[in-house]
């Protein structure tokens, strides 16, 4: 009789601990198999939005099963275009929020957009119009946007080569705004082909930048457009941080951190790095800092800015724009 209540115990505990088989994990079998539906159409909550004013568009729509879908939204006249992108069976404000910003260059004007929804499988498109009344607002330390030219308290220095060209452009190229700086040139016997320097004078009356003292909430940001697979251009920053604020910077004394980009590809792209991740480079490979080797980027007192090149592989040139300090990446 004991070892028959054992059993029924152990039976008992197996029937307990048995899955149930009406439900179990991941997407239903006959949904992911069913015929595409639209349950609730592509949609749009705003007409019109104030981006400058902390607005945000927010887009909608439902479906019968998990698809891949892409919004683009494209400026009609900037061309510039915002992508988002999911696997759902839902579109809403927890996955398609635009604030603003541009996925492709150049970024957003005051202009109407048309938003196209794509869904993997599907032939259909679906499309809302709404219109940007006015810019998304990127807070941060501007060093060169060059809407308003070369400023006096800068410091441009060009070599004398071949088809030299350091001046800033306005086409329809630029990416922010309406002007940006081409660096170009040829110059067969030095790597550096032109610079600038931007002391912190430039931007206020301390001489130092007005920057957080902690380098992990602080990011360095620019705009740079690739012309040539063949010959990349190489853009050098250098942060010379002015580390007893006497407005002059001390090779020996005072740290000097550097941000090398090579510009390896065709097209305007962001580059973003924190002021904490910056090393010292000496011809380009890393050194030990010559100050109190620690990253203080309230302590900057000068950025120079090169355009560098392979001098045996002839022309090279970029574009470059939007220069700036931020206190979280650059989502432009």
């Amino acid at each position: 009789m004991k070892k028959l209540f054992t059993l029924l115990m152990i039976v008992s505990v197996i029937v307990s601990c048995r899955k149930d088989d009406s439900s179990f994990d991941g997407n239903n079998i006959q949904e992911m198999y069913s015929d595409f539906m639209v349950l609730s159409t592509f949609k749009v909550d705003k007409d019109s939005i104030d981006f400058a004013n902390g607005e945000k568009a927010v887009f909608s729509a439902q479906f019968n099963k998990p698809v891949s879908w892409k919004i683009s939204i494209k400026g009609q006249t900037s061309k510039a275009e915002k992508i988002i992108t999911g696997q759902t069976k839902f579109i809403d404000a927890t996955n398609a929020t635009w604030n603003g910003s541009t996925t492709v260059f150049p970024m957003f004007k005051a202009e109407n957009c048309i938003a196209q929804l794509t869904i993997d499988g599907v032939a259909d498109t679906f499309q809302v119009q709404t219109k940007v009344k006015s810019l998304k607002v990127n807070q941060g330390l501007v060093i060169a946007d060059f809407e308003n030219g070369f400023s006096p308290s800068w410091t441009k220095f060009v070599q004398t080569g071949a088809n030299m060209d350091f001046n800033i452009k306005n086409d329809t190229l630029c990416p922010q705004g309406a002007k940006y700086l081409r660096m170009a040139g040829t110059v067969n016997w030095d790597y550096l082909i032109g610079l600038i320097d931007y002391p912190a004078t430039a931007y206020g009356t301390t001489k130092t930048l007005n920057l957080s003292a902690n380098p992990n909430d602080v990011y360095f940001n620019c705009l740079i457009y690739g012309e040539s697979a063949s010959n990349p251009s190489i853009v050098l920053f250098q942060f010379k941080e002015d580390e007893n604020a006497d407005g002059s910077i001390n090779g020996n004394s005072d740290d000097q951190y550097d941000y090398q980009i090579n510009v390896n590809w065709i097209g305007w792209k962001l580059v973003t790095i924190k002021y904490a991740d910056l090393v010292t480079l000496v011809n380009g490979q890393p050194s030990t800092p010559k100050g109190n080797s620690q990253h203080n980027p309230d302590k900057i007192g000068k950025i120079s800015m090169l355009h560098l090149a392979d001098p045996s592989q002839g022309f090279a040139a970029c574009k470059i724009d939007y220069i700036m300090f931020t206190s979280a990446p650059l989502e432009p």
